[in-house]
């Protein structure tokens, strides 16, 4: 894992919600803070009340008082650890009684949070058992791996996912369209949380803390909504902008971030949707059709926002598509249908920006293409780049321990990306497995591969240069080293075609260019 510590701190509390000793105070069993979760049902095990208490810090004297310059009392609240806990499908329970009774199971059997692991043994308590899929240390406040229990402030989110993550679609029905013309989708609609996003946030690695402050910048927004800002006198867009280049994950992060909104602010907002908008379906054949398409969109979006039990997430991916599109009308190489549309893009985001329960997101692969009326827009305007030697060590060495898991590779251990690199600083140059993945890693960051190719590594590996060894072997799975040999050579491979494509694209423009030149000449 990359050594970039990232910060993840509590979401913002309803203010009626008082702290005991680094846990909600509890306010009766059947009741829900802010807009709450799910209704106790009747299905919810009676056992689940036998829990024995949460230990508070204060017991083992834990607790400090200190005061500012201010006067004001400081409470040393320990470090703050997300435990995320997911439901097994249809299951209906008291989301605060679960909270109540997980807490009290960490505190009173482990000694140590591991972030990035599952709890273990929960499945001995009967109230867990069937309804309880997986308890997971998400993520720590400071970016220790390790916490001790009383040390931590826990704060525990409570999830049921779709499981079947149908997407609906909002669609582009001109009422003149042909009947045996295909219809593109303008937008699909995911409900979250889903099981098939479950993961995306942990395994998307990169070279700081983006994520954290992705996280950051919604809780601050929903406190500034709880203190009644004045809107006209503070203000805030509710829109991010991530742009880099292609493949580096920035749609994923877009997912992954709607994904934990949804289990992390579930207190507040029971539901959650992410509208993914296909930019390129909201122009018309029609003229002066595209406007009416955008505000037909809107007006289904604004509905959804309009449950306030409801946290959606609008996702506009590669949106230099639309600016674009508006720069050349104005510049007179576009029909003004084009500026129509963007137009009316950019009044409908202009009116969500008042409704506390949504979140824009907009992704570009080419920043400079991107409208200045989109740029200033943006609260946020993240680049997400290509991964350094340390990510790439990592998301190499996850699909090798995936490959590990389905028996494809014979089970050895690599070492960690720091304990290479203290080998090499104590001057040990043996080539063992972690020497090579971690020349692996320094080879793909060289050639400018992104985490999109990476992740497909094992996959061409396996077809070029270890199927047909295995088609003809009744040998055990091959070694990692083997693994790994076969993959560099795939890296390999990538940047020759690459280089071919690019010399390519070169000729090409060199003749061009003289046929440009013969034209004028001639002329």
């Amino acid at each position: 894992m990359p050594g970039t510590i990232h910060t993840f701190p509590s979401p913002p509390r309803p203010k009626q919600q008082k702290r005991l000793n680094g846990h909600a105070k509890p306010d009766g069993l059947a009741q829900e803070n802010g807009h709450g979760g799910p209704s106790s049902s009747s299905s919810a095990p009676e056992t689940l009340q036998h829990v024995s208490p949460t230990r508070s810090r204060s017991e083992a004297g834990s607790e400090i008082m200190d005061y500012d310059s201010d006067g004001e009392e400081m409470v040393d609240q320990g470090v703050l650890v997300h435990v995320e806990v997911r439901l097994h499908e249809g299951i209906a329970v008291n989301m605060s009684l679960m909270r109540r009774m997980v807490l009290g199971y960490i505190f009173d059997t482990l000694t140590v949070l591991t972030v990035g692991r599952d709890v273990q043994d929960w499945e001995e308590v009967d109230a867990f058992r069937n309804t309880v899929a997986q308890i997971r240390v998400a993520e720590s406040s400071n970016g220790q791996t390790s916490v001790e229990i009383h040390e931590a402030d826990v704060l525990v989110h409570v999830y049921s996912p779709s499981y079947e993550a149908p997407l609906e679609s909002f669609g582009n029905d001109d009422e003149d369209s042909d009947d045996d013309e295909e219809r593109v989708p303008s937008a699909t609609v995911r409900q979250l949380p889903s099981l098939e996003l479950d993961g995306l946030w942990e395994n998307l690695i990169y070279a700081d803390d983006i994520k954290s402050r992705l996280l950051n910048y919604i809780y601050s927004t929903t406190a500034f909504s709880d203190a009644g800002i004045d809107f006209n006198v503070v203000t805030w867009n509710r829109m991010v902008l991530l742009h880099g280049p292609p493949g580096t994950g920035k749609t994923s992060l877009c997912r992954a971030l709607a994904q934990k909104l949804s289990i992390r602010l579930s207190k507040r907002y029971p539901r959650g949707a992410m509208v993914e908008i296909n930019s390129h379906s909201l122009f018309s054949k029609w003229f002066s059709e595209s406007g009416k398409l955008v505000q037909k969109l809107f007006s289904s979006i604004n509905k959804m926002v309009d449950d306030p039990d409801c946290f959606v997430v609008v996702m506009i991916d590669e949106v230099e598509s639309l600016t674009a599109a508006r720069a050349s009308a104005m510049n007179g190489n576009e029909p003004g249908d084009a500026v129509r549309v963007v137009n009316a893009l950019l009044t409908q985001l202009d009116k969500l920006k008042m409704r506390q329960n949504v979140l824009v997101m907009t992704t570009s692969n080419i920043a400079g293409a991107i409208d200045p009326a989109f740029v200033d827009r943006a609260d946020i305007k993240e680049l997400v780049g290509l991964p350094p030697p340390e990510a790439i060590h990592w998301i190499l060495a996850s699909c090798l321990a995936q490959l590990v898991k389905g028996g494809m590779i014979k089970e050895q251990h690599v070492p960690s990306w720091q304990d290479v690199k203290h080998q090499q600083s104590m001057g040990n140059s043996t080539r063992n497995l972690g020497s090579q993945l971690f020349e692996l890693a320094e080879k793909c960051h060289t050639y400018g591969l992104a985490g999109r190719f990476l992740r497909r590594l094992p996959v061409l590996a396996h077809a070029r240069y270890i199927a047909s060894a295995l088609a003809a072997s009744t040998t055990k799975p091959p070694s990692m080293r083997r693994w790994i040999q076969a993959m560099d050579k795939v890296v390999d491979d990538e940047h020759r075609s690459r280089m071919e494509i690019a010399a390519a694209d070169g000729h090409r423009r060199e003749e061009v260019e003289r046929s440009r030149g013969v034209s004028t000449a001639s002329a």
